[in-house]
């Protein structure tokens, strides 16, 4: 119960909230791994051997088929997976994800055979995801993780050393199928190599504009001009983000939010060269107008744009449940 706590405390802090947590031993307790080696031996693919109780998951793709329940009468692990997978889809889930690490790849296709085994379709009732391991630098140097050895580097050493911004972006920036080398004294850094800085910086710099623009009497509400955003790099900068929702809707139905993350740093990128382009005579396109200039219409669209770029990162950050900060 204590540990529970204690791991319920660090999501919260990351930023993580569930809302049902599911107890394994509650499985075997409630009955749920009877029911489901139940509905098993009812659909005719359970038999005894060797005093044990197999699941014939060989019909199903799988390399051997699989002890439910030992011949010593206690159940094997496998047991409450099958009892977990029957007891979602019951509750009513049409597709059940499930999260597992670099070290139980062979645990895919005994479950994708024991979807198969209760009738539903693999890899679409059942979606397995591998992740990878975390590397983390310091100084130059990795640091070394060892359970053995006592020295283990959780999840909230990594938002002690870097803020919770960080730790979740930089983690969400990779799919998790591929190793993840994070740098912690970059994550730390307030550059353009750190690339939670580079995207939140982006969203602070449109804020910036919006302040600047009141003072200097510049507003969405006298209209947008579309024609009137006529260079390179305004081209550039529409195209990407008319992108955005097509990258979101992509990113859900991949299981990839990596998308939307390294979509945001590219947005980022545009909006900086759009804020410093120049035309071809040399002079800075300037979203507002100089103290001692006249407001234009031209001022008025880009500002409508400055203010679209500052909606859409806002967006995908939350979406990464990463802040917005509109000053840095």
């Amino acid at each position: 119960t204590k540990m529970f706590a204690e791991i319920q405390k660090s999501m919260a802090e990351f930023g993580v909230h569930f809302d049902v947590f599911f107890h394994e031993n509650s499985l075997h307790t409630s009955g749920a791994v009877t029911k489901a080696l139940g509905r098993l031996n009812e659909l005719g693919h359970v038999y005894e051997d060797a005093g044990a109780t197999w699941l014939r998951t060989t019909d199903f793709g799988d390399d051997k088929d699989r002890v439910l329940i030992k011949s010593d009468a206690n159940p094997a692990y496998i047991a409450a997976d099958v009892a977990y997978y029957l007891d979602k889809r019951d509750r009513g889930a049409d597709e059940v994800i499930i999260m597992l690490g670099a070290d139980h790849h062979g645990y895919i296709g005994r479950m994708m055979a024991v979807c198969a085994a209760f009738g539903d379709e693999p890899n679409q009732n059942l979606q397995i995801l591998i992740g990878q391991l975390v590397n983390l630098v310091k100084n130059g140097q990795p640091v070394r993780m060892s359970k053995r050895a006592g020295n283990v580097v959780t999840i909230d050493d990594l938002v002690n050393e870097v803020g919770v911004d960080a730790a979740r972006y930089s983690l969400a920036r990779f799919a998790a199928d591929s190793s993840i080398d994070l740098d912690l004294d970059l994550l730390q850094s307030a550059t353009n190599e750190n690339p939670v800085f580079y995207v939140q910086y982006a969203h602070s710099r449109t804020c910036a504009v919006d302040r600047n623009a009141e003072e200097r009497g510049v507003n969405r509400a006298d209209g947008f001009n579309p024609a009137l955003l006529d260079g390179a790099a305004d081209t550039e900068l529409l195209g990407r983000l008319a992108e955005f929702p097509g990258v979101v809707a992509e990113a859900a139905n991949l299981r990839e939010p990596h998308r939307i993350a390294r979509y945001l740093e590219a947005l980022a990128g545009d909006y900086h060269a759009w804020y410093q382009a120049k035309d071809a005579d040399g002079n800075a396109r300037r979203v507002l107008p100089y103290p001692d200039e006249p407001v234009t219409d031209v001022h008025h669209s880009r500002l409508w744009l400055n203010d679209a770029v500052r909606q859409v990162l806002s967006n995908g950050l939350d979406l990464l449940g990463v802040s917005a900060p509109t000053r840095m």
